[in-house]
């Protein structure tokens, strides 16, 4: 059973619907090019227009993750990056205007230790975590130690789900619920998926407060579209690709400014 907890990014998407717009949510993995450069990065995408951030935590099997974020994550791997690397992130950004939400596989928290984690992480200043790897069915530990230490709880939904799936995640979730906008894994598309507003429309019939859509969204034309029946829009691997593509970080960061810009102006026009 959970309890009453309330959520920070629940409250800051609540917040912009009462603008009459969606959330532009920014994705960065720590620990490329380095974990202050990820830092410096996070901090001029919450600058550029990002509302809710997600940080990656570098895992070396990321069943989700498509070549781009990939060879980030190598470069932090390869740099040693660490758990606790991740946990120093969070603290450095949070406070900055934007919730912070850890995107996570699930065996990296199991090993630091459930509890453990959710008390650091909301020590932190941390908002929660978003799971891919993890399913309401097989989260009982995490369903006790978010609520004790009042953090938000992000699972996955997807257009192959169930209406009991999507019925079962939407009540588990607290923040929103990411809706996976086609089937695969993260990366640039030249099209968002053509299921991904009526997945929006059956989870929120399930019960979804929150509904945000993640992959393939790279463009501002793309942000506006999804911006139009989403809560929020999730970006990764296009952002990500202005500092890997980048000829030093400098350069790096002055294109993730844009690139963020001009999501958020599609997401802000979208409605």
């Amino acid at each position: 059973m959970t309890v009453a907890v309330t959520s920070h990014v629940g409250a800051r998407l609540e917040e912009l619907r009462g603008q009459g717009r969606a959330a532009l949510v920014g994705y960065l993995p720590v620990g490329f090019p380095t974990v202050p450069g990820s830092v410096e990065a996070v901090r001029t995408m919450i600058d550029a227009g990002a509302d809710v951030v997600e940080l990656g935590m570098p895992y070396t099997d990321p069943v989700m993750d498509g070549p781009v974020i990939q060879r980030a994550a190598d470069v932090a791997l390869a740099n040693g990056t660490r758990v606790s690397d991740t946990l120093r992130a969070v603290e450095e950004v949070a406070g900055r205007g934007a919730p912070v939400l850890v995107m996570t596989y699930w065996n990296l928290v199991l090993r630091y230790g459930v509890d453990a984690y959710a008390r650091d992480l909301a020590a932190a200043g941390g908002a929660g975590l978003i799971t891919p790897d993890l399913i309401p069915d097989e989260a009982a530990d995490w369903f006790a130690a978010s609520d004790a230490h009042g953090l938000d709880r992000v699972f996955l939904v997807a257009p192959s789900s169930t209406k009991e799936r999507l019925a079962s995640t939407s009540a588990a979730s607290r923040g929103f619920v990411y809706a996976a906008s086609t089937m695969g894994v993260t990366g640039v598309r030249a099209s968002v998926g053509e299921r991904a507003e009526q997945l929006v429309a059956d989870t929120r019939e399930a019960g979804a407060q929150n509904v945000c859509v993640g992959l393939g969204v790279s463009t501002p034309e793309q942000a506006a579209q999804v911006g139009r029946y989403a809560d929020g829009v999730i970006v990764g691997s296009a952002l990500v690709r202005t500092l890997l593509d980048a000829s030093d970080e400098g350069a790096g960061l002055d294109a993730l400014a844009a690139a963020t810009a001009g999501l958020a102006a599609g997401v802000a026009g979208a409605r």
